[in-house]
């Protein structure tokens, strides 16, 4: 398979019922914006994955579909083993629909309504709607503000820790002894801890990602992840984890397969995990630097115009997370009613993750989309500039 691929051709998404194109007016209330939002890609799946499908398809029977079997668990294994050098214990795995399917059930598990559950801040919007949703307390605390940590964690009715691995939104990578140190502190106060590593294989620059497993010790824990996110597939829906105890796995199982009625797996995602983590290693590598380029052109936008943020690209991810108030942006929803109303662009507002001042601009496009978006945001924060 030829290792050359096109990430230039534009792919019209309109008329997919795609939820980044063709719902973009279910959040910003207009129809037809150029979407840089939801974290999913304009991008075609390796054509690896492609292959493995059409063939699937071909077979032509879709019955019901066992996940535990050598082919599915032996390719997660050497993806860990390979990407990140790590050996998994394959007997921990489990599978679900999705890796928030995967965090309620955890959630359901392991807190009880009105129990604590301590996540970082800013905060994936997902995490917040899973865990208010099910009666729980989302606990924050900034980034790299231990003993705000410490003391969330120390609180009798305290949980769970919920990590975000590489961090969504800022794309921050966790070091080793990072995250050694949040296994300690989780442990000290007995606090179980879910690690969500979806954006795992979008680490920039030479870092390397931690799998939590490396530091998880003899903790409650649990890893959630899927091939999705890097791939580019989540609408074939499916992920796995791996559950750090027996009894919690086999607990797990047992909710999945009876409670939930999800013992058989979506076949297509199966064989589209294999294919990525057997045969996709090269266009992942492809698409991460044609990516690099992408947010690296952000910077280079954007810090023409505006020398005064000094914005880098973050450590992981294919989403710009950009801090406008040296720029003189405070209000999102003047420079939203900007940006929609008179650039016809959807980005996502920091408030959604709990940060004024902030947005979250989607590059996993073709680089002229790109173009388009960050010179709309240059301009939209001139408007406000100028109109304050």
């Amino acid at each position: 398979m030829s290792t050359s691929y096109d990430f230039d051709t534009v792919i019209d998404r309109r008329g997919t019922w795609c939820v980044q194109w063709d719902g973009v007016a279910d959040r910003f209330g207009v129809d037809g914006l150029l979407p840089f939002t939801i974290s999913d890609m304009d991008f075609a799946t390796a054509p690896e994955v492609l292959t493995a499908l059409r063939a699937r398809i071909d077979h032509g029977v879709f019955g019901y579909t066992d996940w535990q079997h050598e082919e599915f668990t032996s390719a997660i294994a050497h993806w860990y083993a390979t990407r990140y050098g790590t050996t998994i214990d394959t007997g921990l795995l489990v599978y679900a629909p999705s890796v928030l399917s995967q965090l309620s059930q955890l959630l359901q598990m392991w807190t009880s309504e009105g129990d604590g559950v301590v996540v970082h801040t800013p905060t994936y919007d997902g995490f917040r709607k899973a865990i208010t949703g099910l009666g729980r307390e989302l606990r924050g605390v900034p980034l790299g503000d231990t003993a705000a940590l410490e003391r969330e964690l120390a609180r009798t009715d305290s949980k769970v820790l919920l990590v975000c691995s590489p961090h969504n939104p800022t794309g921050r990578v966790w070091t080793e002894a990072e995250l050694a140190e949040l296994a300690r502190l989780a442990a000290l106060h007995g606090v179980a801890v879910i690690s969500d590593e979806i954006h795992a294989d979008f680490v920039h620059g030479g870092r390397r990602h931690v799998p939590w497993t490396r530091v998880a010790g003899d903790g409650r824990w649990a890893l959630i992840t899927s091939a999705s996110k890097s791939f580019n597939f989540p609408a074939l829906t499916g992920s796995y984890g791996l559950v750090g105890r027996p009894a919690d796995r086999t607990e797990f199982l047992r909710r999945m397969e009876t409670a939930e009625g999800l013992a058989s797996p979506a076949v297509l995602s199966l064989t589209a995990h294999i294919a990525a983590y057997r045969e996709g290693a090269a266009w992942l590598d492809a698409v991460r630097a044609y990516v690099t380029g992408n947010l690296e052109l952000v910077a280079d936008r954007l810090n023409a115009a505006f020398p005064e943020l000094g914005w880098e690209p973050p450590q992981a991810g294919y989403l710009a997370w950009i801090d406008l108030r040296k720029a003189g942006v405070e209000d999102d929803e003047a420079l939203q009613r900007v940006l929609i109303e008179r650039e016809r662009v959807a980005v996502m507002p920091g408030s959604v993750y709990g940060a004024e001042g902030f947005v979250r601009l989607n590059v996993g496009c073709a680089r002229s989309k790109v173009v388009a978006g960050v010179e709309a945001l240059i301009r939209g924060v001139e408007a406000v500039r100028v109109a304050g």
